[in-house]
Formats: structure tokens, sequence, C-alpha cells
């Protein structure tokens, strides 16, 4: 079962929260950062990607860079930026995007939960990914971006978090991108020990972002473990980094959009052979405006100035929780076969758009560098839940979500 827990948080003083608040590290090249930083010296980022403190001379990874954040988290912590809480404590975070509302709890959740597979997971990680912020919490001691989990909806959590909502949020603030953000402290024992039995009683929590973050944690939380036990100490499963920040959502409150397609060439095809070799597999028919599919199994396509409604015949459809994923099928029946795309994770012709971007944007990239674009029908919180129930994983870019948690907000101290 589910071990969720509170925790003695470090978060920003009520007047700094929105200033504080910013995307995760990983959704800026090292540009965009320094230009998201330049005017707001109190933004997370500053410590997240601590590069910014630099000049182009001074590599991202350079040791200098991860001292710099841990300087940069002191001097906030030291100035009252940020304040420390006096007890361990949950947190309700809610994000407002487009009139709909999500909320989760912000807790730590076990390090152990994730090597034995309670927290269960659906992307492979990439090392190099992973040693940047291995880096980044070793140096700062801290974990800095919360993971965003999933769980199966739970009503006795439900009730819990609709009580706590009544009273007046600790923050509340719209971000520059118009997402609404409001955050509750949840102090009461009676409530906090309602939370943490509650989850007890949930079998699996499911990361739903933050795949690169929770390995990253885990990592240095099993490495810190070692060398406590190497100096001949006592390791009681309660040290603050035997676990990690997370945000946990109900599933039925959460969205994912597509995340689509564009493919630079069409792999030495004419326009006459491609539709040829796609009509082995697909219906195609011609649509007058940009499609975005309505069903599961459909795709659009924007080629040569239109847009095409593709339709995944019936004989290929499966009930395989991978395969019958509609990124799998357009990959293995499409990508794969006919454009040539052999390994999307490594190769240089195929990029992805997250449907945040909307249809324009495939339209955009297709008139200036591409020559394809598909359009995805998302994919589904149950779907995710079966891949990673079934032990298996997804291909890459096959969920993006929305909107995306803010760091800054929640730091856990280890």
């Amino acid at each position: 079962m589910a071990t969720v827990k509170p925790f003695f948080c470090i978060r920003p003083e009520e007047s700094a929260a929105c200033k504080v608040a910013a995307l995760p590290y990983d959704v800026y090249n090292r540009k965009e950062a320094c230009e998201a930083v330049k005017d707001n010296p109190l933004s997370f980022l500053n410590i997240d990607r601590a590069e910014t403190q630099f000049g182009e001379e001074v590599d991202t990874y350079d040791e200098r860079v991860y001292q710099k954040a841990r300087q940069l988290l002191d001097a906030r912590i030291q100035d009252g930026t940020f304040v420390t809480e006096k007890e361990p404590c949950y947190y309700l975070y809610q994000l407002t995007m487009d009139g709909r509302s999500q909320t989760g709890i912000a807790a730590c959740c076990r390090v152990d939960d994730y090597v034995n597979g309670i927290i269960k997971k659906h992307e492979n990680t990439r090392e190099d990914k992973e040693l940047d912020r291995i880096r980044h919490v070793e140096v700062t001691g801290a974990h800095t971006g919360p993971i965003f989990l999933a769980y199966r909806s739970n009503e006795t959590l439900t009730e819990i978090m609709e009580k706590a909502m009544a009273d007046r949020p600790l923050y509340d603030f719209v971000s520059e991108d118009g997402i609404g953000h409001k955050v509750w402290r949840v102090a009461d024992k009676g409530q906090v020990k309602s939370i943490e039995d509650a989850f007890e009683q949930i079998p699996a929590t499911y990361i739903a972002d933050g795949h690169h973050r929770a390995a990253s944690a885990v990592k240095v939380g099993l490495r810190r473990r070692e060398q406590q036990k190497s100096k001949g100490e006592a390791v009681t499963g309660e040290e603050p980094y035997n676990y990690f920040l997370s945000v946990l959502f109900p599933e039925d409150q959460l969205m994912i959009m597509p995340y689509n397609r564009v493919v630079k060439d069409l792999n030495g095809l004419s326009m006459e052979k491609f539709f040829t070799a796609i009509h082995e597999n697909f219906d195609v028919a011609k649509v007058e405006e940009a499609y975005a599919p309505e069903e599961k199994g459909t795709f659009g396509m924007y080629v040569g100035g239109a847009w095409y409604l593709l339709k995944i015949k019936d004989h290929l459809r499966t009930s395989d929780p991978v395969k019958g994923l509609d990124v799998s099928l357009l990959q293995d029946y499409l990508l794969g076969p006919v454009l040539g795309i052999g390994d999307p994770r490594v190769d240089k012709r195929i990029d992805f758009i997250g449907g945040i971007r909307g249809l324009r944007e495939l339209e955009r990239r297709t008139e200036e560098d591409m020559a394809v674009a598909f359009s995805m029908y998302p994919t589904s919180i149950q779907e995710l839940f079966a891949v990673a129930d079934a032990g298996m994983l997804m291909p890459p870019k096959s969920t993006w979500f929305e909107p995306k948690l803010r760091s800054g907000l929640f730091i856990h101290r280890l």
C-alpha cells in the first residue's frame, strides 16, 4: 500500500509565491531559461537552472552551477523569501486552466515504494538526464521540483480535500500564462492522519510526469542510505532522504493532451507512393480544415498543404496495453514501415509537439522545416494505468499533461 507522508515544507512567504513559482526546469532550453529569469530574481528557475547565473562559457553541468544553486537556495531561506514550517503538513495544490480545475495533495512519497513497484512507471529514463538532477539534489540537499503522481479516485480523500478547501488559501495567484494557482495548508492533526490512513488503503500510485526527477531522487536516497550504513550508523527508514517530493492527483481530474508528431521528409517517396503505402493499413479521407482526432484509432495528417483523416483498419486494432496505443499504431504501421522512423527516441527526422501548441503549429512546422505532420488522439489516464499495471513501458512522448506543476512552491530538504 502507498506511503504518503506530511513533511516539513520549505515554501515561499505568501507575498513572494507568485514571483517564485516557475515552470519545471526541463521545459526550457538554456536560452529560454535565461530569458525567463532576466527580470525576476526570485523566480525558482534561477535555482533549478543555475547556469542562468553564468555566461555561456560555463557549461550547463559545470560543478559551479550546482554550487550556485545551493548558494541561491540558502540565500532565499536566510533572507526570508522562503519560510520553514514548524510541523509536518500536507498541502492541497489546485491549478485552474480554461475554467477546469484539478486539485492534488503535495506530500512526500517513499523511496522504497518506487523500488518495490507500488509507485508505478510507464517510461524509461536516460542516464544523462538523471545525472544532472542527481547532482542538483545532492548539492542543494533538497527536492525542488515535485513529481506528478496520479491515483485512482478515493472518496475519503475527496471529502477531506473539499473540507480543507473551505478555508482561506495560503496562496492564490494567476501566473503569467493565465493558469490559476491556489494552495491550502493541511495542518490539523486529525485531517493529516486521515489523509495518511486513506493513502495506506490505496494499492498503487502512478508517475504521470517527472520520471527523471523521480529516478534521480530515488538514487540519491539509496546512495545516502548506503553511506549511512557504511559509517556503522543505523538506518531507521524515516530519514528525510527516504522520501521524495510529490503532488498526487485523482485520476478523474486529470487532462492529458495529445503529443503530436512531425517528420522531416517522406523517406524518398513521391506523394503518390506515400499515399499508396498509407492505404495498406489506414482508410484515408481528405478533410476541408485542420483535423483533431475525435476517437481512438484516428489520426489527422497534414501534408502538401492539405489535411487528411486517417483511420487504422479494424484488423490491426489490439487490446495489448502498449501495441494498442494510438502512438504505437502510428509508429508500427506508418512512421516505421513507410517513413523509416526506426527508433523515435533517437531519430533526428522526427520531432514531437505538445498538444497545447495547437494544430496551427503543425501547419507552421510543415511549411517551414518538416514534410508531414500527424495530430493524435490523446492517450487516456486509463491506458497509462493499464500499461503501468502490466509492468510495460509506453513509447516516447505518449502523454502531455496540462497544466504543468510549478516548482518552488514546495521544497523538501534532505
